[in-house]
């Protein structure tokens, strides 16, 4: 193990430690877990490869430092560790004495090569020791036996693999992490490769053994390379994931429902097929298992819907404070109730708690077990039936089958959480095969058609295998697109099957009150003059009428209008009132059929005066309608809660980074990690800050200096917050990844390098900058992860994803995240998230087009849809891979929609629109445009033949030329020909000019060939 790789969080292991003595001292007793011990030895020799790698030794060095420390011994007391090791690993291991976070006493001795000197160390360990741990062999521990056996003391063994197992079962939050990024690669095996595998073998008919295809399943997470095909974290890596066990397959009448069942050579039977799998990551475990039906059975779908009820029911059982025994009691209870035969079938335990030790023995979830569950421990949930009879089997294989469903879940106080993500719907997990006599008549319809299709054409669909390839990959992805388009169609019947229009609760007309004066001494003095008063600091005209000063608020009056006739002035004045035409309609009012005043008039001969008032009048109502849009603007905004301040110790803090929006000033500033949010503090004024509350992030992303000028940390905001004048629902917090300060013509090593060396060193200088960036960045994006007790969650854009797109007016690299599509390198940003996504249009979808547009449409109908401009056509496969594997709806057309009418006719009455086939007319305006393009495909002449060389090679001339514009001038490449414009110059000269040009047009050319025979 080198050193330099090699870093252990002091801050971690000093926690895990001080817990471990707190829970050994809480249960010490003699009939407790740890029996009264005074010291606890944990002793790791060599390691080989048969050794079996779930260890309590092992699993405690892990939890402690991160690492296994082969030829190492640990000594505990109840204050302090002692470890004896090796000098390099000791060296190593200093840190945890020199850490600012010292709670619980570290003594290091370091072995060396002399025996006499290592002896001594044994002898001091001796006398303060009580116990040994698991048998270890090598030369290390065989010295520490010898040692031990020579002192002449004796010491009573104990068995403390209990206690340190309840030390092990409650995760932190840096395990939970683990666990569930664990749980998600297993999830990610499971689906993007068994399951799509297995259909294939069995739709295919092909003959493998279980071991074998347990062996391909092992293989596939081997090579870091299927990382991207199984759809992993860009991060996964990091982790080290392995197999906790090789993948177990069952098929054909033989089921073994334990963890001990092993694959074996018998060939894979299409009938009921169980996999279970289980990965590590960060050595923590996670397990998964599914049951998949082949041409079910009614009764098999019955009882495999009655499995998904027991699971439930134990889920709800298995809560914080609940005892072990009483789950699996009250799941026996709950099938005897409910279908007595099959609880002999019934599984003798429900899985086991994991982490560290993929099966910890003093954790099994049976019906003898008396330990309480608490909160944050890991469970592998199994939950089956195994060997029932299904007597109208279709061969002898099928007469007997099992059910299976293992998940990875958390002990929390509602009940258990899921943290495997694969659907165990019937629906997803049976699948229906056409049988032998239905095969037999398919292949002549295929024929006939096949035959029709060479009749009109003898152009073959495809000339290489590739291409064939790419066919079954977009047949195959079409098909998964149907079904989800039915299934948004289902969602969208039961959603708005009642009926009526939808209303958005933000568009209500509200009916505004305003009171200029309380009391009518509050008025201008100006009023008893009876003159026309503007009160500014009240918003509020002042008209005399019949000798009475009335007020009007600003709010009231509609228009202002003054004219001059003759030597008088009028000055006219429209007030809003109901059954006015226009947006006014919709303005509430308190009682809608009371008398109201429409327009008043006043005349005067005094033009100044009234010019000057009219100049008021309009001065105040455009103030009027700045703070209206200002109020409407804000009303979105909500008060946050306060910030609350780490006390007693430095927050962890990312130093020298730029904000957006920016504050005052050009330098860089400090964000910091508090109890409740961030804080961004400016270098020049401490007053000048951002705060950002976690229960306000609605996304989390970091994106890496890869490829950018920038590493940044951004959060997208539920609610918008004012920073500074500014409204805002993004803060970003950068810092830029190129070196300005760094001076390349004037240090001293250009004294003595030159040429392509000095580069070299240069450019592995920027590498490993960018590198210590990104690192720094992402442990701080991961410590926010932690600090905020997972609310708020890491997101990274994938690169390999990326594209161009126009969102605003630029063109950008817009990229993929787990749950976003963003652009966040330079505002303006762009966050769309996928979950709030109804479908998207892929626009401008035809041949002979450079670029596509995109349509995003989200499932609130009032939000405006998003549009991203001037794809290449070259992504466009990319894309829809993509939002295929996203599992969203996407649709394609040849032309540019008017939204607008189309969601405002959706808000009208959606259920309507759902029952007239909802999103599928844009289906079908897709495949009008593919059959007619079709049905021209090869109906050209054959004197369009002879000169369509000419003409390509005119045109990819012409494409070159114009290829350095941008990427959406398709009005040029949908345009006329050059005889088509020539004969239209033609046909306009002629009217313009008439038969005399026509005439000196023909004198000319006939000297000119003159000329020419001369």
């Amino acid at each position: 193990m080198p050193t330099a790789d090699v870093s252990i969080d002091a801050r971690l292991f000093h926690r895990r430690a001080r817990d471990l003595a707190l829970h050994w001292k809480k249960s010490n007793g003699l009939e407790e877990s740890f029996q009264n011990v005074n010291s606890m030895l944990v002793v790791l020799g060599n390691m080989s490869d048969d050794d079996n790698i779930y260890q309590k030794t092992t699993a405690m060095q892990t939890w402690l430092f991160g690492y296994e420390l082969t030829q190492t011994l640990m000594l505990f007391t109840h204050d302090t560790l002692h470890i004896v090791t090796g000098s390099n690993k000791a060296k190593i291991l200093e840190s945890l004495k020199q850490s600012d976070t010292v709670q619980f006493g570290v003594e290091i001795y370091a072995r060396s090569r002399d025996e006499a000197h290592n002896l001594e160390l044994f002898k001091k360990i001796i006398d303060i020791m009580a116990k040994q741990g698991d048998k270890q062999s090598g030369g290390f521990a065989e010295t520490w036996k010898g040692a031990l056996q020579s002192s002449g003391k004796t010491f009573e063994n104990v068995d403390i693999s209990a206690g340190v197992a309840e030390v092990f079962a409650i995760k932190d939050d840096e395990e939970l992490r683990s666990t569930k990024t664990a749980a998600r690669l297993s999830s990610l095996v499971m689906k993007n490769y068994f399951i799509e595998e297995m259909l294939n073998i069995v739709d295919l008919d092909r003959k493998i053994s279980h071991e074998k295809l347990a062996e391909k399943t092992e293989d596939i997470l081997m090579d870091d390379t299927n990382y991207k095909k199984l759809k992993f974290p860009a991060d996964a890596a990091a982790g080290s994931p392995e197999w906790c066990y090789t993948p177990i397959i069952q098929s054909g009448g033989e089921y073994d429902l334990k963890t001990s069942a092993v694959s074996n050579e018998k060939d894979l039977h299409g009938g009921t097929i169980i996999c279970s799998l289980g990965v590590r990551y960060k050595s923590y475990c996670s397990n998964i298992g599914r049951t998949f039906l082949i041409n079910p059975k009614k009764a098999q779908e019955k009882n495999y819907e009655f499995l998904l009820d027991v699971q439930r029911k134990v889920l709800e059982s298995m809560k914080d404070g609940a005892k072990i025994k009483d789950v699996y009691n009250r799941a026996i209870d709950f099938i005897r109730n409910k279908k007595p035969e099959l609880e002999k079938k019934f599984v003798k335990t429900l899985g086991f708690g994991t982490g560290l030790e993929f099966r910890e023995s003093s954790y099994l979830l049976n019906g003898k077990n008396a330990k309480e569950l608490q909160q944050n421990m890991i469970f592998s949930l199994s939950v089956g039936f195994q060997d029932i009879d299904n007597p109208n089997a279709p061969d002898e294989q099928s007469k007997k089958y099992s059910l299976l469903v293992i998940d990875t879940v958390k002990i929390t106080k509602e009940g258990a959480q899921i943290m495997t993500d694969c659907d165990t719907s019937l629906n997803e997990i049976s699948y229906m095969f056409k049988n032998e006599e239905e095969e037999e008549e398919e292949p002549v319809t295929r024929a006939n058609h096949t035959s029709q299709r060479a009749a009109k054409s003898a152009v073959l669909s495809t000339k290489f295998r590739s291409e064939q390839e790419e066919a079954s990959k977009e047949q195959s992805r079409k098909e998964h697109q149907k079904i989800l388009a039915d299934q948004k169609h289902a969602e969208g019947l039961k959603r708005y099957g009642d009926g009526g229009s939808l209303k958005k609760d933000d568009q209500k007309s509200v009916f505004r009150k305003f009171e200029s004066y309380k009391r009518d001494t509050a008025l201008p003095k100006d009023v008893h003059n009876l003159r026309i008063v503007v009160d500014q600091k009240n918003d509020t005209l002042v008209l005399p009428i019949y000798g009475l000063a009335v007020p009007f608020h600003i709010s009231t009056l509609q228009k202002a209008t003054k004219t001059d006739e003759g030597e008088f002035v009028y000055l006219r004045l429209n007030f809003v009132t109901p059954g006015q035409p226009g947006k006014k309609d919709d303005t509430p009012f308190d009682d809608p059929n009371a008398n109201f005043v429409r327009a008043l008039s006043f005349r005067s001969a005094d033009s100044g005066r009234m010019t000057e008032v009219y100049n008021q009048i309009l001065e105040m109502k455009k103030n009027a309608v700045k703070k209206e849009s200002e109020r409407k603007e804000m009303a979105d905004i909500v008060e946050q809660d306060k910030l609350i301040e780490v006390k007693g110790k430095r927050p962890p803090r990312l130093a020298d980074v730029f904000a957006r929006p920016g504050l005052d000033g050009k330098r860089p500033g400090e964000l910091e990690i508090h109890s409740n949010g961030l804080r961004y503090v400016s270098p020049l004024r401490n007053e000048n800050r951002i705060d950002v509350l976690f229960n306000n992030i609605k996304h989390l992303f970091f994106q890496p200096c890869d490829g950018e000028l920038i590493v940044l940390i951004h959060c997208q905001l539920k609610n918008p917050i004012m920073i500074g004048k500014k409204k805002t629902e993004h803060v970003q917090f950068y810092r830029e990844a190129s070196d300005a300060q760094f001076d390349e013509t004037g240090n001293r090593r250009r004294k003595y390098v030159y040429g392509d060396e000095d580069e070299l060193a240069s450019e592995q200088e920027e590498r490993r900058r960018r590198a210590a960036l990104n690192k720094e960045f992402k442990q701080f994006g991961e410590k926010i992860t932690e600090l905020s007790d997972q609310k708020v969650e890491v997101d990274i854009p994938f690169l390999d994803l990326a594209f161009n797109g126009v969102p605003f007016r630029t063109n950008v690299l817009l990229k993929p995240t787990q749950d976003c599509l963003v652009h966040l390198s330079e505002a303006p940003f762009l966050v769309v998230t996928l979950a709030d996504v109804e479908i998207v249009h892929l626009e401008r979808v035809q041949f002979g087009l450079k670029n596509f547009d995109m349509v995003f449409t989200f499932k609130d109908y009032f939000q405006t849809p998003i549009h991203v401009n001037t794809i290449p056509m070259s992504q466009l496969d990319n894309v829809k891979d993509w939002l295929d594997s996203m599992d969203i709806v996407y649709y394609e057309g040849p032309v540019n929609l008017n939204w607008g009418p189309i969601m405002k006719t959706i808000q009208e009455d959606p259920a309507e629109f759902y029952k007239e086939g909802g999103w599928s007319f844009l289906a079908i305006e897709s495949d009008a445009e593919e059959s007619e393009e079709s049905g021209s495909e090869f109906e050209a002449s054959g004197s369009d033949f002879g000169s369509s060389s000419d003409e390509s090679s005119y045109a990819s001339d012409a494409s070159m030329d114009d290829g350095s514009g941008s990427g959406s001038d398709e009005d040029d490449e949908s345009g006329e020909d050059w005889d088509a414009l020539e004969e239209k110059a033609k046909r306009a000269d002629d009217k313009k000019f008439g038969s005399s040009k026509r005439e000196a047009d023909s004198d000319s050319d006939n000297d000119r060939k003159k000329k020419r025979k001369r």
